[in-house]
Protein backbone atom coordinates (compact mmCIF):
# COMPACT_ATOMS: atom_id res chain seq x y z
CA UNK A 1 0.00 0.00 0.00
CA UNK A 2 1.27 3.44 -1.03
CA UNK A 3 -0.08 6.74 0.50
CA UNK A 4 0.68 10.51 0.27
CA UNK A 5 0.00 12.26 2.85
CA UNK A 6 0.61 16.63 3.65
CA UNK A 7 0.62 18.41 6.42
CA UNK A 8 1.88 22.11 6.04
CA UNK A 9 5.43 22.05 5.35
CA UNK A 10 5.69 17.84 5.45
CA UNK A 11 5.39 16.09 2.71
CA UNK A 12 5.25 12.34 2.73
CA UNK A 13 4.68 8.95 0.49
CA UNK A 14 4.47 6.20 2.77
CA UNK A 15 4.50 2.46 2.05
CA UNK A 16 2.92 -0.53 4.45
CA UNK A 17 1.03 -3.50 4.12
CA UNK A 18 -1.41 -2.43 6.22
CA UNK A 19 -3.92 0.42 6.65
CA UNK A 20 -3.68 0.32 10.35
CA UNK A 21 0.38 0.87 9.62
CA UNK A 22 -0.11 4.11 8.05
CA UNK A 23 -2.73 4.90 10.16
CA UNK A 24 -0.09 5.30 12.91
CA UNK A 25 2.68 6.84 10.91
CA UNK A 26 0.17 9.64 10.03
CA UNK A 27 -0.61 10.34 14.23
CA UNK A 28 2.86 10.22 15.03
CA UNK A 29 3.64 12.85 11.98
CA UNK A 30 0.88 14.98 13.46
CA UNK A 31 1.93 14.43 16.85
CA UNK A 32 5.22 14.97 16.64
CA UNK A 33 5.16 18.25 14.63
CA UNK A 34 2.93 19.63 16.53
CA UNK A 35 5.37 19.16 19.73
CA UNK A 36 8.17 20.77 17.44
CA UNK A 37 6.21 23.62 16.43
CA UNK A 38 4.80 24.46 20.25
CA UNK A 39 8.47 24.65 21.13
CA UNK A 40 9.45 26.60 18.19
CA UNK A 41 6.76 29.21 19.06
CA UNK A 42 8.43 29.49 22.29
CA UNK A 43 11.77 29.85 20.81
CA UNK A 44 12.22 30.81 17.29
CA UNK A 45 15.94 30.72 17.12
CA UNK A 46 15.75 26.47 16.96
CA UNK A 47 14.22 27.36 13.44
CA UNK A 48 16.94 29.68 11.86
CA UNK A 49 19.77 29.18 13.54
CA UNK A 50 22.60 27.61 10.95
CA UNK A 51 25.09 26.92 13.62
CA UNK A 52 24.47 24.39 16.32
CA UNK A 53 21.27 25.05 18.96
CA UNK A 54 22.76 24.94 22.43
CA UNK A 55 19.95 27.03 24.60
CA UNK A 56 18.50 25.45 27.46
CA UNK A 57 16.17 22.52 26.33
CA UNK A 58 14.73 21.78 29.77
CA UNK A 59 11.14 20.47 29.39
CA UNK A 60 11.30 20.15 25.23
CA UNK A 61 10.05 17.07 23.83
CA UNK A 62 12.81 14.45 22.28
CA UNK A 63 12.18 15.57 18.89
CA UNK A 64 14.19 18.93 19.83
CA UNK A 65 16.66 16.80 21.28
CA UNK A 66 17.09 14.70 18.43
CA UNK A 67 17.36 16.95 15.73
CA UNK A 68 19.49 19.05 18.00
CA UNK A 69 21.92 16.40 18.67
CA UNK A 70 22.31 15.52 14.83
CA UNK A 71 22.69 19.17 13.39
CA UNK A 72 25.54 19.58 16.61
CA UNK A 73 27.37 16.27 15.06
CA UNK A 74 27.98 18.26 12.09
CA UNK A 75 28.35 21.90 13.33
CA UNK A 76 25.01 22.91 11.58
CA UNK A 77 21.78 23.17 13.19
CA UNK A 78 18.92 21.10 14.32
CA UNK A 79 16.26 22.25 11.27
CA UNK A 80 18.80 20.23 8.68
CA UNK A 81 17.14 17.05 10.94
CA UNK A 82 13.77 17.92 10.54
CA UNK A 83 12.81 15.78 7.66
CA UNK A 84 14.58 12.58 8.37
CA UNK A 85 13.89 12.68 11.78
CA UNK A 86 9.99 12.88 10.95
CA UNK A 87 10.37 9.82 8.81
CA UNK A 88 12.16 8.05 11.31
CA UNK A 89 8.91 8.36 13.95
CA UNK A 90 6.52 7.74 11.58
CA UNK A 91 8.39 4.44 10.64
CA UNK A 92 8.84 3.57 14.41
CA UNK A 93 5.42 3.76 14.82
CA UNK A 94 4.67 1.59 12.47
CA UNK A 95 7.12 -1.00 13.97
CA UNK A 96 4.60 -0.52 17.32
CA UNK A 97 2.01 -1.13 15.52
CA UNK A 98 3.50 -4.20 14.02
CA UNK A 99 5.00 -3.23 10.82
CA UNK A 100 7.57 -5.52 9.48
CA UNK A 101 7.88 -3.67 6.28
CA UNK A 102 7.39 0.06 6.24
CA UNK A 103 8.70 3.46 4.57
CA UNK A 104 7.99 6.75 4.85
CA UNK A 105 10.20 9.38 2.04
CA UNK A 106 10.03 13.07 3.64
CA UNK A 107 10.80 15.28 0.63
CA UNK A 108 14.13 12.79 -0.36
CA UNK A 109 14.82 11.95 3.52
CA UNK A 110 13.81 8.62 3.71
CA UNK A 111 13.57 5.88 6.52
CA UNK A 112 13.22 1.83 5.54
CA UNK A 113 12.25 -0.90 7.45
CA UNK A 114 11.47 -3.93 5.26
CA UNK A 115 11.66 -7.62 5.11
CA UNK A 116 12.76 -8.18 1.51
CA UNK A 117 15.04 -5.96 -0.82
CA UNK A 118 13.64 -2.72 -2.00
CA UNK A 119 15.10 -0.36 -4.50
CA UNK A 120 15.66 3.35 -3.55
CA UNK A 121 16.04 5.72 -6.21
CA UNK A 122 19.05 8.98 -6.90
CA UNK A 123 17.43 11.88 -7.78
CA UNK A 124 20.05 13.95 -9.40
CA UNK A 125 17.98 16.56 -11.75
CA UNK A 126 19.62 17.61 -14.85
CA UNK A 127 22.62 15.29 -13.99
CA UNK A 128 23.69 12.62 -16.80
CA UNK A 129 23.69 9.83 -14.27
CA UNK A 130 20.21 9.52 -13.56
CA UNK A 131 18.18 6.18 -13.19
CA UNK A 132 20.82 5.05 -10.59
CA UNK A 133 19.34 3.41 -7.03
CA UNK A 134 20.09 1.66 -4.23
CA UNK A 135 19.63 -1.67 -3.27
CA UNK A 136 19.02 -1.83 0.34
CA UNK A 137 19.18 -5.25 2.00
CA UNK A 138 16.64 -6.63 4.19
CA UNK A 139 16.21 -4.16 7.65
CA UNK A 140 15.08 -5.54 10.70
CA UNK A 141 15.61 -1.94 12.40
CA UNK A 142 14.82 1.46 10.64
CA UNK A 143 17.40 3.19 8.14
CA UNK A 144 18.02 6.54 7.18
CA UNK A 145 18.80 7.19 3.60
CA UNK A 146 18.51 11.41 2.60
CA UNK A 147 19.55 13.17 0.33
CA UNK A 148 20.25 16.70 -0.07
CA UNK A 149 20.54 18.86 -3.14
CA UNK A 150 22.20 22.59 -4.13
CA UNK A 151 20.45 21.88 -7.66
CA UNK A 152 17.06 20.10 -6.97
CA UNK A 153 14.37 21.22 -4.65
CA UNK A 154 13.69 23.63 -1.63
CA UNK A 155 16.00 22.89 1.01
CA UNK A 156 18.79 25.16 2.38
CA UNK A 157 22.43 23.96 0.72
CA UNK A 158 25.55 25.98 0.44
CA UNK A 159 26.84 23.44 -1.92
CA UNK A 160 26.61 22.67 -5.83
CA UNK A 161 25.92 19.06 -5.58
CA UNK A 162 23.27 17.35 -7.83
CA UNK A 163 22.75 14.68 -5.02
CA UNK A 164 24.38 14.53 -1.66
CA UNK A 165 23.02 11.25 -0.16
CA UNK A 166 24.29 9.82 3.63
CA UNK A 167 23.61 6.00 4.89
CA UNK A 168 22.99 5.97 8.77
CA UNK A 169 21.11 4.13 11.28
CA UNK A 170 19.56 7.06 12.64
CA UNK A 171 17.34 9.19 9.72
CA UNK A 172 17.98 12.25 12.15
CA UNK A 173 21.74 11.68 11.70
CA UNK A 174 21.43 10.66 8.00
CA UNK A 175 19.67 14.18 7.37
CA UNK A 176 21.60 16.31 9.08
CA UNK A 177 25.01 14.50 7.14
CA UNK A 178 23.46 14.83 3.67
CA UNK A 179 23.23 18.76 4.52
CA UNK A 180 27.04 18.56 5.33
CA UNK A 181 27.97 16.95 2.39
CA UNK A 182 25.85 18.68 0.18
CA UNK A 183 27.30 21.66 1.90
CA UNK A 184 31.17 20.51 1.17
CA UNK A 185 30.41 20.13 -2.40
CA UNK A 186 31.79 23.23 -4.26
CA UNK A 187 32.09 23.50 -8.44
CA UNK A 188 36.33 22.68 -8.13
CA UNK A 189 36.19 20.41 -4.97
CA UNK A 190 37.73 17.08 -5.26
CA UNK A 191 34.40 14.88 -4.58
CA UNK A 192 36.71 12.62 -2.23
CA UNK A 193 37.81 15.19 0.19
CA UNK A 194 33.90 16.17 0.73
CA UNK A 195 33.43 13.14 2.53
CA UNK A 196 35.18 14.14 5.73
CA UNK A 197 32.36 16.56 6.38
CA UNK A 198 30.73 13.41 7.19
CA UNK A 199 33.54 11.35 8.94
CA UNK A 200 30.99 10.70 12.15
CA UNK A 201 30.60 7.92 14.46
CA UNK A 202 27.39 6.52 12.98
CA UNK A 203 27.31 7.42 9.23
CA UNK A 204 27.62 4.22 7.79
CA UNK A 205 28.09 5.56 4.21
CA UNK A 206 27.38 8.57 1.97
CA UNK A 207 27.51 9.06 -2.29
CA UNK A 208 27.65 12.49 -4.54
CA UNK A 209 26.71 13.36 -7.64
CA UNK A 210 28.05 16.30 -9.14
CA UNK A 211 27.55 17.09 -12.91
CA UNK A 212 28.94 13.79 -14.46
CA UNK A 213 30.80 12.95 -11.45
CA UNK A 214 29.63 10.47 -8.78
CA UNK A 215 31.98 9.39 -5.99
CA UNK A 216 30.96 6.65 -3.09
CA UNK A 217 32.29 6.39 0.54
CA UNK A 218 32.06 3.92 3.22
CA UNK A 219 29.57 0.90 3.09
CA UNK A 220 27.30 2.01 0.60
CA UNK A 221 24.15 -0.54 -0.97
CA UNK A 222 24.85 -2.00 -4.10
CA UNK A 223 24.07 0.69 -7.18
CA UNK A 224 21.23 -0.84 -9.75
CA UNK A 225 20.29 1.04 -12.61
CA UNK A 226 16.25 1.96 -12.19
CA UNK A 227 14.12 3.67 -14.28
CA UNK A 228 12.84 6.68 -13.13
CA UNK A 229 9.49 6.97 -12.31
CA UNK A 230 8.98 10.27 -11.92
CA UNK A 231 4.84 9.79 -10.31
CA UNK A 232 7.67 8.22 -7.21
CA UNK A 233 9.03 11.18 -6.12
CA UNK A 234 7.42 12.72 -3.03
CA UNK A 235 6.97 16.80 -3.88
CA UNK A 236 3.81 18.79 -3.31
Amino acid sequence: MREHFELRETIVTMWAREQGHLDAAREAIRRERRMLEDFIARDQFYMLTLEPYDRPRAGAPPIVWEMAAAGAAFGIGPMSAVAGTIARKAVVAMMDAGASYAMVDNGGDICVLSDWPVLVGIYAGSSPIGNVALEVPPQDEPLGICTSSGTVGPSISFGCADAATVIARDASLADAGATALGNAVTSNSSLEECFAAVDRPGVQGALVIRGREMALWGDVPEIRRARLRPEMITRG
